[in-house]
């Protein structure tokens, strides 16, 4: 977005996000004490029309977060369970037979199901089997949904967020890698500090009951969706985007603890997705162009889930963190 393209409604739009910015984080904090960096993650996400992944342990609020969210943004949310008996049809809708009362002629007629929102929580999305998470794919890529040889699309703006819990494991399903890599960011949730679980503690076993109001709504939001496409990247931003993802692949020039540590690394997604992150994190600063600094903080939400490792690094407790760190220590930008 050279100066001379930059519209006088896409200025008002970057600067009523800084504006608007404050005034939601204020709003969340309402209903969700600490956690920035995640809200910040899940904005960005938002704004980069992506998908995100939450892991972390029971009872951080993750539902509550995204909801709170929805409610600040006007948009239309549904909670799945994902469960072992969950089938593809209770996700996407089926179709029932409806009989006319005048002509007693019956026809299918499809009913929408809960993914038919804005915003869409896959809560404890590796409980259910492959077969029922796949049915999420086309939605996530395409937006939309086919059932009974028709096509219907789904609501936009369009956001699904998936939650894992890291620590139960037994009767889960892992997310194949193709289902992992449709999601922009893999997020961890840590658990609030000190400070913070004394306020969230006094805070949910009081009286007290937040009220939050409406921030934006769905138009504002695909505007800005919009907007971070046309923010402009300089070729040493988006060469240290590139050379970033393609560091992560085992070859001959790799360097020697990446030929190591891992089995598989980031594709071409990976690249696009540390661009776009950058320039969502770019506007949501008022900036109108992206640094090396911002494709920095979010690299390890893009490739924490795109980057396999070896049976080498598992066996010196390696995790995929660390070969980012260090990626991001060893390559120039």
């Amino acid at each position: 977005m050279a100066v001379e393209e930059r519209t006088k409604e896409d200025i008002q739009a970057v600067e009523k996000l800084a504006q608007a910015r404050d005034k939601l984080v204020g709003e969340i904090g309402k209903v969700i004490i600490g956690q920035s960096q995640v809200i910040e993650e899940l904005l960005v996400c938002l704004l980069c029309n992506g998908h995100c992944l939450l892991v972390g342990v029971p009872g951080l609020a993750k539902t509550l977060m995204i909801s709170t969210i929805s409610q600040i943004l006007d948009l239309k949310f549904q909670r799945i369970q994902f469960t072992p008996d969950l089938m593809p049809s209770d996700i996407t809708g089926t179709e029932i037979i409806e009989e006319n009362v005048s002509t007693g002629k019956r026809d299918f007629r499809f009913v929408k199901g809960p993914i038919f929102a804005n915003i869409v929580l896959a809560d404890e999305i590796n409980r259910t089997p492959p077969k029922t998470q796949a049915a999420l794919l086309q939605a996530m890529q395409e937006h939309e949904v086919t059932a009974g040889g028709e096509t219907y699309k789904l609501p936009e703006p369009f956001f699904v967020l998936a939650t894992q819990n890291p620590i139960e494991l037994e009767g889960t399903y892992p997310l194949p890698e193709a289902q992992l890599d449709r999601f922009m960011f893999n997020t961890y949730i840590d658990y609030p500090s000190q400070e913070e679980e004394n306020t969230i503690v006094k805070t949910t076993t009081s009286m007290y009951t937040p009220e939050v109001e409406k921030v934006m709504g769905a138009d504002d939001i695909l505007h800005l969706q919009q907007l971070v496409r046309k923010v402009p990247v300089s070729d040493q931003v988006l060469g240290y985007a590139v050379r970033l993802a393609r560091e992560t692949r085992p070859t001959d020039a790799s360097p020697e603890f990446v030929r190591n540590w891992v089995r598989w690394g980031a594709g071409p997604r990976a690249s696009q997705y540390l661009t776009l992150g950058a320039k969502a994190r770019a506007i949501l600063d008022a900036r109108f162009s992206p640094s090396c600094e911002d494709i920095r903080a979010v690299a390890r939400s893009v490739l924490r889930h795109r980057i396999v490792t070896s049976f080498s690094a598992e066996a010196e407790s390696v995790d995929t963190v660390q070969i980012i760190d260090r990626l991001l220590t060893e390559v120039k930008e």
